[in-house]
């Protein structure tokens, strides 16, 4: 079993939880499973064309899937994942 982390703004599609989990081969195996789950985070999380948003960071442990093999990242059992969404702001 693998489990993601959602952030506090999108737990209101998961009806308040904040730790989902299931079992995946694949980062993209447990966002699938995650949004079969939850479906109104779909649109949050994937395009059109089915790709991650590019405001939305997932990581595998403390390293960026983009530094990894991208959604094609392989987990093995017990991998914790964390979904975190870009934060815009500050002072200009």
């Amino acid at each position: 079993m693998n489990s993601i982390i959602i952030p506090t703004p999108l737990r209101k599609f998961t009806g308040g939880t904040g730790v989902f989990e299931a079992p995946a081969d694949s980062v993209k195996g447990l966002l699938d499973a995650l949004v079969d789950a939850h479906s109104g985070l779909r649109p949050h999380l994937f395009d059109e064309d089915g790709d991650l948003r590019s405001f939305i960071r997932v990581y595998v442990g403390d390293e960026d899937i983009h530094e990894l093999d991208g959604t094609a990242t392989a987990l093995a059992p017990g991998t914790e994942v964390s979904i975190i969404p870009a934060i815009a702001g500050g002072i200009a």
